[in-house]
């Protein structure tokens, strides 16, 4: 015995978001969860981490933020950051649903080397990473991109545009961090949502290239 279709108001249409029964008859079936899939978002101290895992994420970010003492003021260098009165030192947390069948949980890294020691257990299963860099201290970044190149993680570099600009070229920001020629190197700004999602993006690309390789 076919269903007699439910009526709907003139002017409107009803667009279908599960699958139909076999039948087509009864509640349609639950919907598959997306697949998770751990991202990293590393990079040196002030470079944008915490502003791009907050800038992205869908659910309020976790973050360990804690105020820069006299004591660490002296050891972290805010030339360029003056404005920066805190620093991570855990990780932060959060996650951005990409479509149906996809979500990414984002974990990003303490900057300071002090902090290192964490790198490993945040790092654990992550797919792939976005290594963040501020062009007028690349220096800042080499243990990042150390880190990522040692332990064959897929990664991109993205280079974060403080007041909207950057102070090199892309070819240039590859040549000073000797990254290889399949590391794409992208220019993004942490605090606008889609220019994160897109350099997250450029990663799961490569993540996801690499396992079907």
């Amino acid at each position: 015995m076919a269903c007699a279709p439910s009526p709907t108001p003139e002017g409107y249409s009803v667009t279908p978001t599960e699958p139909a029964t076999l039948d087509g008859c009864g509640p349609a079936a639950p919907a598959r969860p997306p697949l998770p899939v751990k991202m990293v978002i590393a990079g040196g101290f002030g470079v944008g981490k915490t502003t791009a895992v907050g800038a992205i994420s869908e659910i309020e970010p976790l973050t360990t933020e804690a105020a820069i003492t006299e004591v660490a003021a002296g050891v972290d260098d805010l030339t360029h950051t003056p404005r920066k009165t805190t620093t991570t030192v855990a990780m932060d947390f959060g996650c951005i649903t990409i479509d149906p069948t996809l979500k990414l949980y984002l974990f990003g890294t303490p900057g300071q080397e002090r902090f290192g020691f964490m790198w490993d257990d945040i790092v654990e299963g992550a797919l792939g990473g976005l290594v963040i860099v501020d062009t007028r201290r690349l220096d800042d970044c080499y243990a990042a991109v150390d880190y990522f190149e040692h332990r064959q993680i897929p990664f991109a570099v993205a280079a974060n545009a403080f007041d909207g600009k950057v102070e090199h070229t892309l070819d240039e920001v590859r040549w000073a961090l000797d990254v290889a020629d399949h590391v794409p190197v992208v220019v993004f700004d942490a605090r606008e949502r889609g220019s994160v999602r897109d350099a997250l993006l450029v990663v799961l690309e490569l993540a996801l290239a690499r396992t079907e390789s």
